[in-house]
């Protein structure tokens, strides 16, 4: 099987590697140092990964090996086991860390406890982020989400007492900036139940979005699968212009790629222009990586990163990852399967949007996209901050700016709002005096948590009734319909803090700050000069408020707390086990609804006033595919019930459905599933009594999501089939009984008018996910061998 392997003739894109010195970053003396951590768990286990990639390297005869693999396959479980193959093999994983935010744990923790484990087998985190609205501004904000979710912080708190988890408070931050500032590590393996995981990718580690199921694997010590990805090389030269930012190198590269191009890879930034950007930076550039699909994204080790473990009390990852500088660097004339050549010196600032972010505009165009759409010239409110966007050199680039305006006398034409990514970026922000210069100027700061960018904003400008045409400019990631304040008619444009702040002076969607001018207090023209701010604090970061002390990063496990959760709560739900599939092919499958279009994680389990259910699957089963569009009747959440005739709402139809013991599917169209990790996707519609899904494409982490809830996810052997097949038809498989990997199924439908065909479908399950498959989920397997050990 080596053999074979070896001597397939693999096209790869070659290049070499130049070792070149990162630029010199100094700080000055901290007035009140971040402590020293205790960095024995944050530290990548280097010996450990160097001698499984050396058992790697000898099975793949010692071939030239890409940042992504080097790190990747140092995490296998057995590596003697394996013959990595990218594209192609499955590779069983032992990740190094597991986070999760606050809306996700709480079903990632309702699975672990199934599993009979009595504390995570790797060091793990939760991070209260997600439930906070944004409405009265910071400390108000989070001392009403504390009353409003008791029940749920109360759980997560006790949960993470009884199995050894460190838990962050609701208000310390945001789960990625407080991952980056505390646990990411060079080199390192983690799963976070959110899709901008990869932020950690600005660090040098590994960092993949996934659902709540896989975190479990991690934490129950079960190997982690994934397909060996792919590996798109971005070669950055030059350097940023004085306008330019790190997030124009995603924004742009979001427009050559587009939603689907990073699909079944890892992005790899590589090049001399690698060293010419900080640490955050960098960390922003692989956030949005999720945005293009991307399994994760991740630059190589260099003083940048070596600067910032040091200004976040991690000297010890810093040495050690000193110690493994050749680890955490490609292998000269390593191959990647493409490779993408971008000159930074000639980035200039983008607006992505409205409603999808790959859809990417220069600034010097956007005036005239402005013009040609008809848009309102109008800009309703800019909002900076975010997971992706919140760091101490974000915060100073967009203060520059406000300090410019307001020394002129001008004045915020928009809304503006200010999200810190964390409790130490606030409380360095505030003591070096840029909190001030924004409020000053009429910013309200909000909590340090993710509120507008997901949904959790309590909106008041506009009227979310009478859904109102309007434009709001953020630093965000996301920019789906909807997304931000619920109003359908409200488009998210996506720019730099910078950018995004100088609009909001002007309150145009055409201002280009680089070259228009606006009219200063004394009527004269005024021309915003190229913000600037420093990469870290001169005088440190600071600690912040003891309220948000940091946790033990490995707290000890406490078997005598009583996890609760109560039989009458509508916030939280003991799972029930998914029953396991009949062993028969499936037969008398309804077509519940042909979805046309994009179809997010959001589309599909929206966000905003529902998180509040993300613990009670029942309750958060009712906003199943609320956002579908209806290929047959193009309208959104209506489809026909066929039981009576009737037309009626999506989860409606589909409960309807499940009391008559009639399954049902859905047909979807291309990257089915794209945007957040939410497993909720895939828990509802299971829940509802869907058991195949067949789409174009799907996105990874939903594909993955399917296979451990037992969904059964197919594609088009022939994409234009999709054409053919109806709300109503009745479905059939041939092969499900015999199914194993590589091996096809196929759908022989009956539509409405008795005529019948045949579908042919693909599927890319692996044997393990086709026991869970069996089962009825990855979760049963895992009890079942829990039980039996």
């Amino acid at each position: 099987m080596v053999s074979a392997y070896l001597s397939q003739s693999v096209r790869r894109v070659s290049v070499k590697h130049a070792i070149r010195a990162p630029l010199t970053r100094s700080l000055a003396t901290a007035v009140n140092p971040v402590a020293e951590k205790d960095c024995r768990s944050i530290t990548p286990p280097y010996a450990k990964l160097n001698e499984n990639l050396a058992t790697v390297r000898r099975i793949l005869n010692n071939r030239p090996l890409t940042l992504a693999e080097k790190i990747v396959y140092s995490h296998l479980t057995n590596p003697e086991e394996t013959v990595p193959v990218r594209g192609e093999t499955y590779l069983k994983l032992s990740p190094d860390r597991v986070a999760m935010q606050d809306a996700s744990a709480q079903m990632a923790l309702l699975q672990f406890m199934i599993s009979g484990m009595s504390t995570t087998a790797v060091p793990s985190s939760i991070h209260c982020d997600h439930l906070i609205e944004a409405y009265s501004g910071a400390d108000k904000d989070v001392a009403s989400s504390i009353v409003t979710n008791k029940e749920i912080f109360d759980f997560l708190e006790s949960a993470a007492k009884k199995y050894g988890i460190a838990f962050w408070k609701p208000g310390s931050g945001i789960i990625h900036q407080i991952v980056l500032e505390n646990y990411a590590a060079p080199g390192g393996l983690m799963l976070g139940t959110d899709s901008h995981t990869p932020n950690a990718g600005g660090l040098g580690m590994v960092a993949i979005g996934v659902g709540g199921a896989d975190a479990v694997d991690a934490m129950a010590a079960i190997p982690w699968e994934l397909k060996a990805p792919n590996v798109i090389g971005v070669k950055l030269t030059g350097a940023l212009g004085p306008w330019a930012s790190p997030k124009d190198v995603i924004l742009k590269l979001a427009g050559q790629l587009t939603v689907r191009g990073g699909t079944g890879h890892i992005i790899e930034y590589f090049g001399e222009g690698v060293d010419t950007l900080s640490c955050t930076g960098m960390a922003t550039i692989t956030n949005m990586g999720a945005e293009v699909g991307a399994t994760t994204s991740l630059f190589p080790y260099n003083k940048s990163m070596r600067s910032y473990l040091g200004a976040t009390g991690r000297s010890e990852v810093a040495k050690a990852a000193d110690a493994n500088a050749q680890f955490l660097r490609a292998d000269e004339n390593s191959a990647y399967d493409k490779v993408i050549e971008l000159n930074l010196s000639e980035v200039e600032p983008h607006i992505n949007g409205p409603f999808t972010p790959d859809l990417s505009t220069p600034l010097s165009k956007f005036k005239d996209m402005v013009k040609e759409n008809n848009w309102k010239d109008e800009l309703s409110a800019g909002l900076i901050g975010s997971c992706t966007n919140s760091s101490y050199q974000d915060m100073s680039r967009a203060a520059s700016i406000v300090k410019q305006a307001s020394g002129a006398g001008i004045n915020l034409e928009s809304k503006f709002l200010v999200t810190p990514g964390s409790e130490q970026i606030r409380a360095t922000i505030e003591r070096d005096g840029q909190t001030a210069v924004f409020e000053s100027a009429g910013a309200q700061v909000l909590a340090n948590a993710c509120g507008p960018c997901i949904g959790q904003w309590k909106r008041t400008d506009v009227d979310k009734s009478k859904k109102e045409d309007n434009a709001i400019l953020t630093s965000f990631n996301r920019n789906f319909r909807s997304r931000n304040d619920g109003n359908p008619k409200t488009m998210n444009f996506l720019a730099a803090p910078e950018i995004v702040t100088a609009m909001a002076f002007s309150g145009k969607l055409s201002f280009n700050p680089m070259v228009d001018t606006l009219k200063d207090k004394d009527g004269k023209p005024f021309k915003f000069q190229p913000p600037s701010g420093d990469d870290l604090p001169g005088q440190g970061f600071e600690t912040g408020r003891d309220t948000y002390e940091p946790p033990s990063p490995t707290p000890t496990p406490d078997s005598s707390v009583n996890v609760v959760v109560s039989p009458t709560s509508n916030r939280l739900q003991v799972l029930e086990p998914f029953g396991p599939w009949s062993g028969e092919e499936f037969k008398n499958v309804r077509v519940l609804v042909k979805v046309q279009g994009k179809c997010t994680t959001d589309h599909i389990s929206a966000a905003g006033p529902w998180l509040k259910y993300k613990g009670h699957l029942e309750n958060i089963a009712e906003n199943t595919l609320i956002g579908a569009m209806n290929a047959d009747n193009g309208q959104v959440n209506v489809v026909r019930d066929i039981t009576n005739g009737k037309d009626d709402s999506i989860p409606a139809v589909a409960k309807s459905y499940k009391s008559q013991n009639m399954p049902w599917m859905v047909i979807a169209d291309h990257n089915y599933g794209e945007g957040s990790a939410r497993e909720h996707a895939a828990l509802q519609v299971r829940y509802l009594g869907c058991p195949l899904i067949i789409s174009r494409s799907f996105a990874r982490i939903h594909e993955t999501n399917l296979k451990k809830q037992g969904v059964l996810p197919l594609t088009f052997a022939n994409e234009s089939d999709w054409e053919k097949i109806n709300g109503g038809d009745v479905v059939e498989t041939v092969g499900v009984k015999d199914l194993a990997p590589g091996k096809p199924v196929q759908l022989l439908v009956t539509k409405e008018d008795g005529s019948k065909l045949t579908i042919d479908a693909k599927h890319t399950m692996s044997v393990d996910q086709i026991e869970w498959f069996q089962k009825g989920s990855a979760l049963n397997l895992i009890k079942e061998k829990a039980d039996a050990a």
